[in-house]
């Protein structure tokens, strides 16, 4: 049997699932599943991603460490790639784990090297990479071919749909539609699959060793061409425009109004954005359906009391908010704000709600403190086991959790572009290296509309934030600071 003090893992990463969608607070997307771990365990309200980019958010989510330490600083698949690989001098929490007994295994997607596999990390990789970015198997397209799906449609994968709008392309990267398969010739399903036979797998091995089992989900990530039920639960005539839809880009940093036109987003109206965002919500639904489908196989072998789930995604989507698609050099919390829930029986408070700040890449410390191993000096990442234990209290003395988090940005596609964010609850402040600086203040302004940098009443925020971000870039070792600390002192 498995030690009780090593629990086995479930680890399901989306991609590019924005927080508020698994909100139980007025959230219009159905995610009874997402609710479910919120309502048996620990949900985080503060969650954030230290980069708005895949690769480097998971290469941070592995190492322990923000961007500019471990030097993935954008996208490995692009031929731009500043380090297409991942330095085998980093320690990762996965080749840790291995390392101390415990039964690694991955499916779906990777994306943290150009060259590099899961199986160079610790894990036994099964299956169901994307051809854009990774592409290091073949198991999806042959599942599909055993289903007997034509091969024009193996080869176009998920994005064979039907529609006129938006941007009615196979080819485009802005695509919300419906495809005419089935849900279960989608990779959503692929993957559940998967992770299902890999719990079988355990099950059956009489549970020699706890194991880790890491479900990357490709979604809800453009393209949003999702199958029916899905593609019609939601009708685009009840949804609401977001807050930050008003957007006017009056007093921010230029890039932003250019990233419009960039994306190729300049001239949609509201009608096409509905459209588009009626896609996304019902790709987050098909997600929460295939997590339902794992987590009953985790019951069926009773496995669920001895196994800590956690549900977080890479980064966020725009979707419409500020009037902007995907995520690039804009800090708002649509894409730096991540969904996170925590189970772990008899530890983690049912319904317990925590808003200390942490990052994505927490987890890496908080796997090997749940695995009982010792988290190496080389992370920046510090484990939120103390947080899952206390019941949420970020203001438990004996914790002194710190009140902010950090970010950073530097570029990817459209060329580089320097950015470091740090957020408090109420405040955040945004370095723009080539331009303006951002200061908001999110509880007057949760949409983050109006940019207070110059504001004569916020000048003591604005000191006392820059000095946040001064003393954090001092300590990581940011490479970035020797361009700045004056200039950032005397505008203080």
């Amino acid at each position: 049997m498995v030690d009780a003090d090593r629990p086995n893992v479930l680890f399901v990463l989306t991609d590019q699932e924005r927080y508020d969608c698994s909100a139980p607070e007025g959230s219009p997307v159905e995610t009874p599943t997402m609710d479910r771990l919120s309502s048996e365990g620990m949900r985080f309200t503060h969650a954030f991603t230290p980069i708005s980019i895949c690769t480097s958010a998971r290469a941070s989510l592995l190492t322990g460490r923000y961007p500019h330490s471990h030097g993935m600083l954008n996208n490995s698949h692009e031929a731009d790639s500043i380090q297409p690989n991942l330095p085998s001098e980093h320690p990762t929490f996965s080749e840790q784990l291995a390392e101390h007994g415990y039964n690694l295994s991955y499916v779906g997607k990777w994306h943290v090297g150009r060259d590099q596999t899961p199986e160079e990390f610790g894990f036994s990789y099964l299956g169901g990479s994307d051809t854009h970015h990774d592409d290091i198997d073949d198991a999806f397209r042959e599942y599909r071919r055993e289903r007997g799906e034509p091969i024009k449609a193996v080869e176009l994968e998920d994005e064979i749909y039907t529609g006129t709008n938006p941007r009615d392309s196979t080819t485009g990267t802005f695509v919300a539609a419906k495809t005419p398969i089935d849900v279960e010739e989608t990779r959503a399903w692929f993957l559940a699959e998967k992770t299902i036979e890999a719990i079988d797998a355990h099950a059956e091995r009489d549970r020699d060793g706890p194991f880790f089992h890491r479900a990357d989900f490709y979604g809800p990530h453009h393209p949003y061409v999702v199958p029916e039920p899905y593609a019609s639960m939601y009708d685009p005539d009840e949804i609401e425009r977001p807050e930050s839809y008003a957007e006017t880009y009056d007093g921010k940093p230029r890039v932003q109004e250019n990233y419009l036109h960039y994306r190729g987003v300049d001239g949609f109206d509201w009608e096409l954005w509905a459209e588009a965002i009626a896609k996304y919500w019902g790709f987050v639904t098909m997600l929460d359906d295939q997590l339902e489908r794992v987590l009953e196989a985790l019951e069926r072998h009773g496995l669920a009391e001895e196994t800590v789930v956690v549900h977080a995604s890479d980064h966020g989507d725009f979707a419409g908010g500020h009037r902007q698609f995907n995520k690039g050099p804009l800090m708002y919390d649509d894409t730096y704000r991540i969904p996170l829930q925590v189970r772990w029986p008899g530890v983690t408070d049912p319904g317990a709600v925590c808003d200390a700040p942490v990052h994505l890449h927490n987890l890496a410390a908080t796997f090997l403190e749940i695995g009982d191993v010792a988290v190496p000096d080389a992370f920046d990442a510090r484990s939120i086991v103390p947080l899952l234990e206390s019941g949420g209290n970020p203001n438990d003395v004996s914790l002194e959790w710190p009140d902010s988090t950090f970010a950073q940005y530097h570029g990817d596609e459209f060329g580089l572009y320097t950015q470091r964010m740090v957020r408090t609850k109420r405040y955040k402040y945004v370095y723009n290296g080539p331009d303006i600086d951002e200061l908001y203040d999110l509880e007057a302004d949760p949409a983050e509309l109006q940019n207070l940098i110059d504001h004569p009443e916020y000048g003591e925020v604005r000191s006392e934030m820059r000095e946040r971000l001064i003393e954090w870039m001092e300590e990581t070792d940011d490479p970035n600071q020797g361009w700045v600390p004056d200039v950032l002192r005397d505008a203080s």
